[in-house]
């Protein structure tokens, strides 16, 4: 058990998010019921994972030191319901990926995993009881309604499936039968909150909190997706792509609004470097000039580079620097794990090369003459090979 006081819990449990919904509720379980929280983060196993995974996970790091009970929900049923992203047998794969990266990436930045749980979602949500709350409450939700909470998170295709409707239900109804007391996420997941909020009620579930992160820009601007490799940065990419993914990354000179790079260094490596310091302190270094700036924070660090002190050359290279020391421990244990690299095949295996088709060319026109004297319009039989085809290899 932690040494802090229930509202330096609260404080550390809310630090850096975009927004909580429900706050009296983490106090009275806190401060009344001087219980833990139990809370879960959910991810869909679909893409791989990447870079911006650093931002929930430094949050799952202040929610242990925070004495809460912590669970990962590695959603293999939610991945197959978003507009059919993958194979089911394959999303199996993926979502042992997963585990296996997502712990690697906490032990990288010094969490212990030992308190942490990790649940499939397939394996509770094709019982009896979850089913029959899905039809419980897609009897109280309309199909606007539904569409609506997962906008944002939902994949949105032209004629979109109805398991895009189930989803969202799903991951409202996942805080009963994970039996927490709040679900965190990013702030594209509001909606969903939504509609968990306003409709759990309804079913005789009592009302849960709701602590959401910031979305921070990839890359090239806009969110960082991991179904576009040009935003992001991924967690096993080599020390070299790193590089030069950062060096062609969106960060213009004096901008610091919609600044990917500002912001990974805002929600990664500022909070991961006070997470590792004995003294509780961040530090984020500048080399400029053969002279190191040091940052404890990062409203100096935006001051000096919208006043040009620092420039994009020079933070994109403390960038790079920074997080190749982070992703080195996950690469090492990749390299020398064999399990590790065999799961990793089988959840994203290399596309196989469509053979392309060998064309066909005419020989002539197929046009047959007539025979010397033989009138218009007569319907003699010809002779001759009309439309002879042959390969164009030969």
């Amino acid at each position: 058990m932690s040494s802090l006081t229930p509202k330096e819990k609260i404080a550390l449990i809310t630090r850096n998010l975009q927004e909580v919904l429900g706050e009296d509720i983490i106090a009275d379980v806190i401060e009344k019921q001087n219980r833990p929280l139990k809370i879960y983060w959910g991810t869909a196993t679909t893409g791989r994972p990447h870079c911006g995974y650093f931002v929930p996970m430094t949050k799952l790091a202040h929610f242990l030191r925070a004495d809460c009970e912590v669970t990962i929900l590695l959603a293999d049923l939610h991945a197959f319901l978003d507009n059919m992203k993958a194979p089911y047998e394959l999303i199996q794969h993926r979502a042992k990926y997963y585990e296996f990266l997502i712990k690697s990436t906490l032990r990288s930045i010094g969490v212990s995993i030992d308190k942490l749980k990790f649940v499939f979602g397939s394996s509770y949500q094709k019982s009896e009881g979850y089913i029959m709350d899905i039809f419980r409450l897609s009897s109280i939700v309309t199909e606007h309604d539904a569409k609506k909470a997962g906008a944002e998170v939902v994949k949105q295709v032209a004629s979109p499936l109805l398991s895009g409707l189930i989803y969202p239900l799903m991951q409202a109804l996942d805080e009963e039968h994970l039996g927490v007391d709040a679900q965190f996420g990013g702030v594209d997941q509001r909606k969903i909150f939504t509609l968990a909020v306003e409709n759990l009620p309804s079913l005789g579930y009592k009302t849960r909190a709701h602590l959401m992160n910031p979305m921070v820009p990839g890359l090239a601007g806009g969110k960082m997706s991991a179904s576009d490799p040009n935003s992001k940065i991924d967690l096993l990419d080599s020390a070299a792509d790193v590089e030069k993914k950062l060096k062609k990354a969106v960060c213009a000179p004096k901008e610091v609004e919609g600044n990917g790079v500002i912001a990974f260094v805002e929600y990664v490596l500022i909070p991961i470097s006070e997470l590792g310091s004995e003294d509780g302190k961040a530090r984020f270094v500048i080399e400029k000039d053969g002279a190191e700036i040091v940052y404890e924070n990062i409203d100096k660090l935006k001051e000096d580079y919208v006043a040009d002190i620092i420039g994009p050359k020079e933070l994109k290279a403390a960038t790079t620097l920074a997080l190749n020391k982070l992703l080195d421990p996950i690469r090492n244990e990749y390299a020398n794990s064999d399990e590790f690299k065999e799961i990793e095949k089988l959840a994203y295996p290399p596309a196989v090369p469509e053979k392309k088709k060998k064309k066909e060319k005419k020989i002539g026109t197929g046009y047959v003459a007539k025979k010397q004297g033989e009138a218009s319009g007569s319907s003699a039989p010809t002779e001759g090979v009309e439309n002879l085809k042959i390969d164009e290899a030969n």
